[in-house]
């Protein structure tokens, strides 16, 4: 039997790691989130395998203890303070080291996640991640344009959440297919994306889809200030979408 990329024991982790679990209680408090009992101890182990693991699975840039609990599970969980998001049934698309999916069911359990990442490597992470957690998330190893063709998958979910970089026409063409009619795409970007906006009016048309609203909100102890764009979905995706990602790069909707 092929052994596992990695093991995490939660007795490996320490118990110390106090500063993590305070940085994320007093800005939930901030956010004005009201956080499960469990929260906190999750957030801190979470952030302990990922400094044991983050630089063999390069799973994120971010590795400093405050940057890690404000940039990365702060701005995740701001998304529970904006949209009712308990007892959806949600997918987080290209899902890395888990941000914002793992975040958001720590914050909200009721959520079913599902976790969708092309790196084998990292679905290894997620998974082995997702059980020292005691939480319940499905992990799938397949490139979006791929497995938005997956009946299983297509058009299936409440909402499909992305922090991704890529530009959001490029997102909304690989994400909005997984959307049930009636659903949200909810695209996590910075405030200076005016302009990735407008460029993307067409393909949210193409797609079935129409922009609903953009919230901006700051990560609490920062200056920092992102943006969530809110997509609804109102017909189904045409079949022909999304294209191969070389087509999607090379000709944008």
């Amino acid at each position: 039997m092929k052994k596992p990329l990695l093991l995490i024991n939660k007795n490996d982790v320490t118990k110390e790691n106090t500063a993590i679990g305070k940085i994320v209680a007093e800005g939930a408090v901030e956010m004005g989130l009201d956080l499960p009992s469990t929260a906190v101890a999750a957030f801190e182990l979470y952030h302990e395998i990922l400094t044991q693991r983050g630089k063999q699975f390069n799973l994120t840039a971010i590795i400093g203890d405050e940057d890690v609990a404000r940039l990365h599970f702060l701005d995740s969980i701001s998304l529970v303070g904006i949209m009712e998001l308990n007892g959806t049934k949600m997918i987080d698309i290209g899902a890395g080291a888990g941000f914002p999916g793992i975040p958001l069911k720590i914050a909200a359990p009721s959520i079913e996640l599902t976790l969708l990442e092309a790196t084998g490597k990292r679905v290894v992470f997620l998974s082995e991640l997702s059980m020292a957690l005691g939480i319940d998330v499905k992990c799938i190893h397949a490139r979006a344009e791929e497995a938005a063709f997956n009946p299983d998958l297509r058009e299936k979910y409440d909402i499909a959440v992305s922090r991704a970089v890529a530009r959001l026409n490029v997102l909304c063409e690989l994400c909005l297919p997984f959307v049930r009619v009636g659903g949200l795409f909810l695209a996590m970007k910075g405030c200076d994306t005016d302009a990735e906006l407008a460029e993307a009016q067409s393909a949210i048309k193409t797609l079935g889809a129409e922009f609903q609203e953009a919230i901006d909100y700051s990560i609490p102890g920062t200056d920092i200030r992102h943006r969530v764009f809110v997509i609804r979905k109102t017909s189904q995706t045409p079949e022909v979408y999304p294209r191969r990602f070389a087509r999607i790069q090379k000709k944008t909707l």
